[in-house]
């Protein structure tokens, strides 16, 4: 298995991100300091935090909102903060030809950690006509690592240790 790369460095407006789709991450905290990871329903026994993709011309603050309703069924949560920098990832090969037609090679995400304001019942994984998700659950976020597929590995030990100062 090949031992996982830190994201690459690129600026936001480096021609390579042209091969990346670009998106956001959502590191949901609860009143615990817990953060919110889900099962893949295409793809079983995968956690991952919540992501998706950035409408044209739509900020990542928007978009963060939008992808959280989608996905989880809801937006009641406040921005604590957003990394900087945009992080990559490639895709595996095989993955990569069958995402999005093989248009891209990765992801390059903007990750915003949010504050959740509402009841575990708020959130509802079949809000969206194309669910994504089929269980979730609240996990410390130093325990993140054993959850990523390994292509994401670089990425999410970015993100903690980048927002552990918002662990209640």
């Amino acid at each position: 298995m090949k031992t996982p790369q830190p994201p690459p460095s690129h600026s936001s407006n480096s021609p390579e991100l042209a091969n990346y789709r670009s998106g956001v991450g959502i590191v949901l905290f609860n009143k615990d300091g817990y953060v919110l990871i889900a099962e893949r329903l295409d793809n079983p026994g995968n956690w991952q935090m919540p992501q998706g993709g950035i409408d044209d011309d739509e900020a990542p603050e928007t978009a963060v909102f939008r992808e959280m309703e989608e996905e989880i069924g809801t937006r009641n949560a406040e921005i604590l903060g957003m990394l900087n920098d945009w992080l990559c990832y490639d895709f595996p090969p095989a993955l990569a030809k069958k995402l999005w037609e093989g248009q891209y090679t990765g992801q390059r995400q903007k990750w915003i950690a949010l504050r959740f304001l509402g009841q575990d019942s708020d959130i509802k994984l079949d809000t969206h006509s194309e669910p994504e998700f089929a269980r979730w659950k609240w996990v410390p976020l130093k325990d993140l690592m054993q959850y990523v597929v390994p292509f994401k590995r670089a990425v999410y030990e970015m993100v903690i240790k980048e927002f552990s100062r918002y662990i209640a």
